[in-house]
């Protein structure tokens, strides 16, 4: 009799992607519950999530003309583009983002990624396992954030 493997996160190997860009076993879930914060066609899939691993890796893809929420957590985040380009806002800048770009989320910065109206923007992220909720940018907040012109064409809240 063979044992469990367990549940396919804590499995030593997992079979490769199914193709295109997704994984076996891997759910695709939903970026985050609808009404929670302001987004557009953005999922999810959580690629290791390991009760000893200090860090997740998920695999998020905006969908074409989508976008994630705009927000910031107290933890930093690391991004690998795997698919498609796009642009991020990191702080106050916004950033081209090309295939194998690398983008680094300082903790406490607002950020929000896009995709381009014809193509997919797919990007992998690295977060640490236990971290804080987002947090949305109040009124004050957002107006200070789009007094830039580029900025304020940029974020669709």
């Amino acid at each position: 009799m063979t044992a469990d493997p367990g549940p396919p996160h804590h499995r030593p190997h997992r079979p490769p992607h199914e193709g295109g860009f997704g994984w076996h076993e891997v759910d695709v879930m939903a970026y985050k519950q609808e009404g929670d914060a302001p987004f557009r066609d953005v999922t999810r899939q959580v690629l290791f999530d390991h009760p000893e691993l200090a860090c997740q890796l998920r695999y998020f893809e905006v969908a074409p003309g989508g976008h994630t929420t705009l927000e910031r957590h107290e933890h930093v985040h690391a991004v690998m583009v795997v698919r498609g380009r796009g642009k991020a806002l990191v702080g106050e800048s916004i950033h081209e983002l090309a295939l194998n770009d690398l983008v680094q989320v300082p903790a406490s910065t607002w950020h929000q990624f896009r995709a381009p109206d014809d193509e997919p923007l797919g990007f992998l992220c690295l977060v640490n396992a236990e971290r804080d909720r987002p947090q949305l940018p109040d009124a004050d907040q957002l107006a200070a954030l789009q007094a830039d012109p580029e900025r304020a064409s940029f974020i669709r809240h």
